[in-house]
């Protein structure tokens, strides 16, 4: 594995960034020594989150930025403020991500459907845009871009309050493709990895399975948000000449 004292002191964007994995990523980031910006729809968590990061610091390692990732002018007034505030941007982790109750593909609202699109593909393909072109215009080469996908994205669930959201994380692995295949065109050394989670232990499904989220997670075992996290610094951690270009990780006892 390659020295990751390289990534001492560059800069990193986390996307939903003020819970779960993308909390757990920002923690580890910092402890290696990186600088974050972490946005999220709610700014107060996030503030919470930098208020501990920053404590006896001299200089700040965490900039909380509150952004929808959905919305295409919040995103690039973030990357502004990181332009004005860093200059650069070397690592961007898209791990904002939403699913909704009612998208199911029978009765499921247009609504909710263009809710979770916007957020786990669109949004996610204008951060890592903009974080490219920003990486290109500084001359870094060496950058990477990594997208927190699912083991939903590799086999439809069989909820069907999942089905949308499986079709979502098809998509996010596409992207992950077409966009190694489109860096290796223009002869970019620039890296792109994506991550696909089984059963984490989080409340992200919570709004999706309503009343019976608390039981069916109680009854499985889980990954916890420090485990993709940890594999996020591995993807990072790689030599150059080594892209990590998909991880599917899941709980040991679960089935499908």
């Amino acid at each position: 594995m390659a020295n990751s004292s390289r990534w001492v002191g560059r800069v990193a964007i986390v996307t939903g960034g003020s819970a779960g994995i993308g909390e757990a990523t920002v923690r580890l980031l910092v402890k290696e020594g990186m600088k974050v910006v972490v946005c999220a729809r709610k700014l107060e968590g996030l503030q919470t989150l930098a208020a501990e990061l920053n404590q006896n610091k001299a200089e700040s390692s965490v900039l909380p930025v509150q952004c929808d990732v959905s919305q295409e002018a919040q995103v690039l007034e973030m990357f502004n403020k990181i332009r004005s505030e860093f200059g650069r941007v070397d690592i961007c982790i898209n791990n904002a991500g939403i699913n909704l109750g009612n998208a199911g593909l029978l009765d499921g609202s247009t609504e909710s459907w263009q809710q979770i699109i916007n957020v786990n593909v669109i949004g996610l393909c204008i951060c890592t845009r903009e974080s490219i072109k920003l990486m290109r215009e500084k001359g870094i080469d060496d950058g990477h871009v990594i997208h927190i996908s699912s083991f939903s994205g590799h086999r439809v669930p069989g909820s069907s309050l999942l089905h949308f959201y499986s079709a979502s994380k098809y998509a996010v692995n596409a992207c992950t493709e077409g966009l190694r295949q489109e860096l290796r065109a223009i002869k970019s050394n620039i890296r792109v990895s994506s991550l696909s989670p089984g059963l984490v232990e989080t409340d992200f499904n919570k709004v999706a399975m309503k009343g019976d989220f608390d039981e069916f997670m109680s009854s499985k075992q889980t990954v916890s948000p420090e485990d993709i996290a940890q594999l996020v610094w591995t993807c990072i951690c790689q030599p150059a000449h080594v892209q990590i270009h998909d991880i599917l990780v899941r709980p040991t006892q679960q089935v499908h």
